[in-house]
This record gives C-alpha cells, structure tokens and sequence, in this order.
C-alpha cells in the first residue's frame, strides 16, 4: 500500500513541499495529492501588481504539476480530522492520509470592527481583484486610504500611488513606516513618497472602519473614498479547530524540521507554522521563509519515510525586497537572523533585482530542488502510530 500524503495550499510554501516530495520518493511507495481552491498558483507577492491594474502570468497548478506524479485537487478544505488522518473539502469524499503537510498560509487580519464590511485589502487574489475594480470606478481626487505600515503597506500604496496618479493616496500607520530597515532605505522611501504624492501619517491607531473612512484611538474620523487594511495578518481557524497545538496567534507550533509538536504525522509550513528562527524568533510570514520551510518539511519527512536523517541546521534570512512601483524598489540585505545591514540597492536597480527575485520564487515552484540532481529513494520504513519510525 502506497504511503498517503496530502499537502494543503498551493501557496509559495504548500507548493515547494509537494513538488520536492515528488523528486524525493519513488512513485511506487507514495501518493501526493495537492490540495488547493485555486486552480493556479498564485504569486502572491504580486497581489499590489494585481489590484492596482496589471495582468499577471497564469499558472495552472495541474500544468504546473504535470508529469510529476502530484495529484491536484482543486477544493476549499473545510476541517481536518487528526485523529482519523482525514481532511474534509467542502464538495468532496474526505481525503485519508498517512502523513499531511499544512499550508493553507494566512489571509488579512479583521479583528478591529469593520474591516470585514468596508475594507479592502491585496492579502489573495480575489480580494486583490475586487479593490482593483473598486479602484477603477474612482473619480479623480478620490482618497484611497492604506492602514498598516509594514511591506505590505509600502508596496500597496506605492503601487496604486503609480497606476493612479490622480488618487490621493495615504498610509496611516500604528507606528512607523518601514522604520525596521536600514536608514539609507529609510530615506529613499521618503523620497519615493514625496515623488508620487503619498501622504504618510504615522502613530495613529484606528478603531474602526466606517462606509465613509476610519475613526482613530484619538475618536478622529479621518474620511475616505476607498480604505485598504494592511494592518497584520491572520491564520485561517482549521488548525487550532483540528486538535494541533497552536500558538496564541492560530499558528501550528513546528519543531525545526517543520513537524508538529503535537502530532508528528504533521508538518506545517509558511505562514501557516510558527517555526523556531536562527536566533529564537518565530521565522515571520514571509515567502523569503515559506520556500525555505517547504524544502525543509519536504526533505525531513523524506528523510524519515526513506530511513535518512533529517536535516536539523537552522533557516534564516539573506535579504528582504519592497517595491515601489514598477520603476524603483528597495533590495535590503539582511543578516540570518534577520537584521538589516548597511547593503541597500535602490532605484531602477533595487528594481531590477526584486523583479528576479520575485520571479525566481515562481520558477523555483516549478523547480523545486533548484536544478539539483533528483533521486527518489524508496520507502524503507513507514511511521507508526505514536509517530516513531519502524522498519516495514
């Protein structure tokens, strides 16, 4: 009987592990079945491209995965049983699995009231496609309003700044704007908002979101045609609803192979895992972390399946990207633990360089071991109940 796994998410994270997982075991000992409720991979990084007008590349997951003995299945996961190893899709007979890799990601945080009623926001595809509808009915001078200060922020506001010029475009943000980078990329983001317009107010908390804007902590109603909440990200409920021990936040709690530690039948990657960084840190949400996750769960459940041993160094950081447009960007080199450090590429350059990482990260989907030679090893042992490793 062929070894059962199931990944769910076809995001940057879910994608990688599936893909790996087929060039690391033999098609006769497994059955990978990817599960996902988009029938494309969607480059998530590009979310501002898609919302402030631009069309981007379609890539279907069943082309993607063609030819590799990945099964697409394209369902919205509704639960996951644990304890009977099955994964429930809303439309379809239950899927068993011997070992499930989680990585449904995160979506926008609604937690401050009237988010979910008058916000928009560029966390998915569908979501990046009904603000640039709304985006378009506009009138000239219309406010567009982005709450949140972090990349997300950055990258919405300049992006919208660019393709609509004739938007008044503001960031309203808790604290500062971008203030984890370096100074030199500091300024240049102050510079970059000066040319196109960008109104930044800082240290501003809101409360709510209104039909016609948001009211602050300080009881201010600031007004606004179209509001866009940046504001923090969330996990999907699944997780802590199945049984998994999570963290405060709704993340499952991985060891540094990405296995769950409540239930090593599970891995869980991306945004969707709370996984120990290089210096104690949870590794952030981020597709600079869910790539490098997705070949660790990969290799280490391979490695299990396949009587190796699983590879236990830490994964860190080597840099971080923010666009500004389609001109212009920020490269922002950073230790592995994360820090920023004085190497800053800016400018058409710093453009240029996010534009080949961005793509990369699209192609390395398709090529998940990074043009390595690929050897898929037989199962020699499989996974008992108690999650130990005995020998069939």
């Amino acid at each position: 009987m062929k070894h059962r796994i199931v990944v769910l998410g076809a995001g940057y994270a879910g994608a990688t592990t599936a893909g790996r997982l087929a060039k690391r075991l033999h098609r006769d000992d497994v059955e990978i079945t990817l599960v996902s409720a988009d029938a494309d991979f969607v480059e998530r990084v590009r979310m501002h491209q898609l919302a402030a007008g631009q069309e981007l590349r379609q890539r279907p997951l069943r082309e993607l995965f063609a030819g590799t003995g990945v099964r697409v299945v394209n369902e919205l996961v509704t639960a996951v049983d644990v304890d009977r190893r099955i994964v429930e899709p809303a439309d379809a007979e239950p899927l068993a699995y011997d070992s499930l890799v989680y990585a449904l990601g995160s979506t926008g945080a609604t937690d401050v009231p009237g988010v979910v009623e008058h916000a928009h926001s560029v966390a998915g595809k569908q979501a990046a496609l009904r603000l640039r509808a709304r985006l378009e009915t506009l009138a000239p001078g219309a406010t567009v309003l982005i709450v949140g200060g972090g990349l997300t922020a950055i990258e919405a506001a300049t992006e919208i700044a660019e393709a609509h010029p004739d938007l008044a475009v503001t960031i309203l943000a808790r604290g500062g704007v971008g203030d984890w980078l370096h100074e030199k990329a500091q300024r240049h983001l102050r510079t970059v908002f000066d040319r196109l317009g960008i109104t930044v107010r800082t240290g501003t908390d809101v409360t709510r979101v209104t039909a016609n804007g948001v009211i602050t902590g300080a009881a201010t109603e600031l007004d606004a045609d179209v509001t866009v909440w940046t504001a923090g990200f969330a996990v999907h409920p699944i997780a802590a609803a199945s049984g998994l021990t999570v963290s405060d936040t709704g993340r499952i709690v991985v060891d540094i192979t990405m296995r769950s530690v409540s239930h090593p039948e599970v891995y869980a990657v991306g945004d969707a895992a709370q996984a120990p960084g290089p210096d104690g840190r949870p590794l952030r949400m981020s597709c600079a972390a869910g790539t490098p996750m997705g070949w660790r769960a990969a290799d280490a459940l391979a490695a299990r399946l396949t009587g190796g041993t699983a590879p236990e160094d830490p994964i860190g950081y080597a840099a971080q990207c923010i666009s500004l447009g389609r001109r212009d960007a920020v490269f922002q080199r950073v230790s592995f633990a994360d820090e920023p450090t004085s190497t800053v590429l800016t400018g058409r350059l710093g453009a240029r360089v996010k534009e080949f990482i961005c793509a990369g990260a699209a192609w390395g989907v398709g090529h998940p071991t990074v043009l390595m030679p690929t050897r898929r090893r037989r199962i020699v042992a499989a996974g008992a109940p108690d999650g130990r490793i005995a020998a069939r």
